[in-house]
């Protein structure tokens, strides 16, 4: 009974240690995991026991996706000036642009300014395009809000406006030029000045 008491026992130890058995002075076997000159090495099977299963549910690596948030909205983009269909007339083809949202512009976003499609310059923070030599004619605005990445945020329809560019001699025809008006008015250059007449008085001084 001790012999089998003992092989319990050693069949405990860890998978890695060895167990040696003998036959003693009186007879016994023995079971021992020292070895001595005339033990044998007793083979050990494999334990079977499976690994404890975690009682609690390990956490969920996956990660949600953040809900991406709509684009932001104007209530209104607009053209102040010119009006739409507006008349300007220039003889250096110049135009004031001015233009307006409600909300004002919100962070990140920049206004940009298209006269007939294309882009008259860089978007930027300000409502107010200076344009010069606009061709004579029919033309159309249209303002837009791109957002940090450049896309368009909002867009307003094409505003029709009509360029006439008068020239100096329709000026001279309209507000014709006075003694004072030379060098002072653009279409009354100074080389245009008639030459006042002599007075014949001053010709015996």
């Amino acid at each position: 009974m001790k012999g089998v008491v003992l092989i319990l026992c050693l069949l405990a130890l860890p998978a890695s240690a060895e167990v040696f058995t003998y036959i003693d002075a009186h007879g016994n076997r023995v079971y021992t995991d020292q070895p001595r000159g005339n033990a044998k090495r007793v083979p050990i099977a494999t334990s079977n026991r499976m690994p404890a299963t975690p009682t609690g549910s390990a956490p969920s690596r996956q990660t949600r996706n953040a809900t991406p948030q709509p684009p932001f909205h104007y209530d209104m983009l607009r053209v102040l000036v010119p009006e739409p269909d507006a008349t300007i007339r220039s003889s250096a083809g110049e135009l004031i642009v001015s233009i307006t949202s409600e909300p004002a512009l919100q962070e990140g976003h920049r206004y940009r300014l298209l006269l007939d499609g294309q882009p008259t310059g860089e978007p930027g923070l300000s409502p107010v395009f200076p344009l010069s030599n606009i061709d004579r004619g029919s033309h159309h605005l249209s303002a837009e809000i791109l957002d940090a990445d450049g896309r368009t945020v909002e867009r307003t329809a094409n505003q029709p406006f009509h360029m006439l560019r008068i020239s100096l001699a329709q000026k001279r025809q309209v507000k014709p030029c006075t003694k004072d008006d030379y060098g002072v008015r653009p279409e009354c250059p100074l080389k245009d000045k008639p030459e006042e007449p002599k007075n014949p008085f001053l010709r015996f001084f």
